[in-house]
């Protein structure tokens, strides 16, 4: 039955209604009949469809029906690449199709804090810009495939430990520049059908009814007119849930949520009217539900995947150019990961894959001769000394040994944090002896975050990170490794030299409940380069097989607070690659103290050897704004700006300055407001000092001066009370009364 218009729903009784605002079972929503409205099926995503073959009644994660997994968030995060987003975001849309799905849950778009986070594989990247692009790009390509997005997890979700309970104790200027925008942008953008909300508190209260954020924030400044839906089991009161802006409580609850609305309807608590608009929002998205297409092009989809992961691989060293391997070169590989790859994270977004590329089998097929060892078990069983004696052998015998290594799924995974950012010790173990006899060794990294690097690094010749690339992540891996494909990945997220170096450490994960983000806007590069601490290889950092230029660098004004970026790439190797501009912003105008740089514009060009091509970015009003927490907005302060074109963010390649206007920001001023405040007011303060030096005897201005740096802070209440006769009251009430005239216009 086709569904009726969605607000008809409103004509329906009260308890009618109420079915309407959460789910029937785990994986849908309540059909009624009676207003001609389908029951809709939402399931986990995003890098590929868990659809739910058994009954919805329970969770069952390892029961669902065959789909393409796709490179993970983490992959996709250092392709750098909003294309490759897309992509994936119509395969997924294509395939919940055919297996009748109206809305898949993703993409996530939490930053990543800290390395730790067991969820970090589900999430793209330390840096809000390229978050955002990444995933309103997902939404877009699943959307325009008739399925709805739910983009999650809303906000300051950044952590495992304690998840459904820890408040995330954030100041408003670092929720703003940091933890929303990459989801203002999709919501902006993109329109998705519904934004889930976290599990966590934010500021000690539940995200699920929180109303600064899903009503204030959500809806009445982003515009979103979407449903907002709980992740499954995140609510902890369900007429505050719907009062603060909550429309859809997943997973069922055999009705006892339902029963409290309609309750606290009945008693006066709560106006009906919220109860109908969330049903009008949950009825709309039965124009979702469609009829299954009837499968889809598993061959294709799974060249696709191929595709794509492999450009989302970083290599992050290669001395000699050991990399690629060369036809002829005789090939040891180590690891049992080679033959099981790692491809994907564990817990709700788990994907029964449609079958799985390793990259032993791969390679063998692409070069002559390649031996094997697993050199280690994923389970820790066997006989390791037996084992690591077979993969020396190996090495010794070949011109390049490949060693896979990397995190099992055991080690990361929704649900827990990782303690330790560290390789198994006898993985590293194995990397040490490997190097040591042969003549020259590659690693493989799986894992759904960084690892470190240290106490193996300099003993190898070259490092490709893969993280976790989808079920074609094997095959993808031997197009890198032979040079069927140039790499052309950069890093998402900073690979430190020690865990005790990020930022977060000493607040991560928190304790007794909370969680304080004391680093404030300094995550991940913005720290680092802030402070000037070394890293093992910084954000946006990567290697292809070939090199490329920079030139021509152009910065225009284009309004008060607004600019272009011109400039000019040129393929100087040999080889045909992808190359991705960073484009990066220094300021130190303003009132704030800001990272020493910030990405604010990227683009991925592919170039043929020899090339040239001029890329053009626009700086939009917030690649130059902070937050002001005083004027309750975005705001850009007048002075000069510094464009830097960066290799990464720790290496600036060409750079020049442009000076904006910015925006005039007159201060509220109050008797409240502090002494320092009054005087440098930029309306008042100049009267303000006049009459206070005329009111001064001779010879005593510059001794009041300098006592009026001691008291700067004081508030000018106390400080007129303390000095009336030479700040008189009445005075005081003009200038108010000025400042206030001059703010309003």
């Amino acid at each position: 039955m086709a569904p009726r218009d969605p607000a008809d729903v409103t004509d329906l009784p009260l308890e009618r209604k109420a079915v309407l605002l959460s789910g029937q079972d785990f994986w849908s929503t309540p059909p009624v009949e009676d207003a001609g409205l389908p029951s809709v099926v939402l399931t986990d995503g995003p890098h590929g469809v868990r659809r739910q073959a058994a009954d919805f009644d329970r969770i069952g994660l390892l029961e669902s029906l065959p789909a393409t997994c796709f490179p993970p968030a983490v992959a996709v995060g250092s392709s750098w690449d909003a294309d490759v987003a897309e992509r994936i975001g119509t395969a997924v849309g294509r395939e919940a199709r055919a297996l009748g799905v109206p809305v898949v849950l993703g993409p996530g778009v939490n930053i990543k804090r800290s390395p730790l986070c067991g969820r970090n594989f589900e999430y793209y990247s330390e840096d809000p810009l390229l978050t955002g692009v990444l995933g309103a790009a997902h939404v877009r390509g699943q959307q325009a495939q008739g399925v709805g997005a739910s983009v999650k997890h809303f906000a300051a979700n950044n952590q495992e430990t304690q998840r459904m309970q820890v408040s995330a104790d954030v100041d408003e200027r670092t929720l703003r520049e940091i933890y929303l925008p990459a989801f203002e942008r999709i919501v902006t953008e993109t329109r998705p059908a519904t934004v889930m909300c976290a599990y966590n508190r934010v500021n000690g209260v539940y995200a699920s009814q929180h109303h600064w954020l899903l009503t204030e924030v959500l809806r009445e400044q982003w515009g979103f007119e979407g449903v907002v839906v709980s992740d499954w089991g995140a609510v902890d009161d369900r007429v505050a849930a719907l009062r603060a802006g909550l429309d859809l409580q997943m997973p069922g609850d055999s009705g006892a949520g339902n029963r409290l609305v309609v309750e606290a309807v009945r008693a006066g608590e709560l106006d009906e009217a919220l109860v109908d608009r969330s049903a009008r929002r949950v009825a709309a998205l039965a124009d979702l539900v469609t009829e299954p297409t009837g499968g889809f092009d598993v061959d294709a989809h799974h060249a696709l995947a191929r595709e794509l992961a492999a450009q989302c691989a970083v290599l992050l060293k290669n001395d000699g150019a050991v990399l690629p391997l060369a036809p002829g070169t005789r090939v040891a590989v180590v690891g049992e990961f080679a033959r099981t790859p790692r491809y994907q994270g564990g817990g709700s977004s788990h994907v029964n894959a449609t079958r799985v590329d390793d990259a032993l089998t791969s390679l063998r097929e692409a070069l002559p001769t390649v031996t094997f060892a697993p050199g280690f078990t994923l389970d820790g069983s066997g006989d390791a000394a037996a084992l690591r004696n077979e993969a020396l052998a190996a090495a010794r015998d070949a011109d390049v040994t490949v060693v896979f290594a990397g995190l099992a799924e055991s080690d990361e995974s929704e649900g827990f944090d990782r303690t330790t950012i560290d390789l198994p010790a006898a993985q590293v173990e194995l990397i040490r002896a490997v190097a040591a006899a042969g003549p020259r060794t590659v690693v493989v990294l799986s894992s759904g975050s960084v690892v470190s690097l240290e106490g193996w690094h300099d003993d190898v010749d070259a490092v490709l990170a893969g993280f976790l690339l989808g079920q074609a992540g094997g095959s993808a891996l031997a197009d890198l490794l032979t040079g069927a494909v140039s790499p052309s990945g950069r890093l998402a997220e900073t690979i430190p030299l020690r865990l005790e170096d990020t930022p977060s450490h000493l607040n991560f994960p928190g304790e007794q409940g909370h969680v304080r983000y004391g680093e404030g806007v300094m995550v991940g590069y913005r720290h680092f380069v802030t402070v000037d601490r070394p890293v093992r290889y910084p954000f946006g950092h990567g290697l292809g097989y070939t090199t490329v230029g920079t030139g021509d660098l152009r910065v225009t004004a284009t309004g008060d607070d607004t600019a272009t970026v011109s400039l000019t790439v040129t393929n100087t190797g040999e080889r045909a690659g992808r190359h991705v501009v960073q484009v990066y912003v220094a300021t130190t105008a303003g009132p704030v103290r800001r990272p020493a740089r910030e990405l604010r514009g990227f683009a991925k060009v592919s170039l043929q050897p020899g090339e040239s091509r001029t890329v053009e970015l626009r700086l939009d009003r917030r690649a130059f704004a902070y937050w002001d927490v005083r004027e309750g907005g975005w705001v850009v302060a007048p002075g000069e700006y510094t464009v830097q074109v960066g290799a990464s963010a720790a290496e600036v390649v060409a750079e020049a300055a442009v000076t904006l206007a910015g925006d005039t920001v007159v201060p509220e001023l109050t008797l409240g407001s502090s002494v320092a405040e009054w005087f440098g007011h930029p309306v008042v303060g100049a009267q303000l000092l006049e009459g206070f030096l005329a009111s001064m005897p001779d010879g005593a201005a510059e001794v009041h001066a300098g006592m009026l740096e001691m008291i700067g802070s004081m508030p000018m209440r106390r400080f007129a009370a303390d000095f009336g006769a030479a700040v008189p009251p009445a005075e005081l009430d003009r200038l108010v009364a000025v400042a206030q005239a001059a703010r309003a216009g």
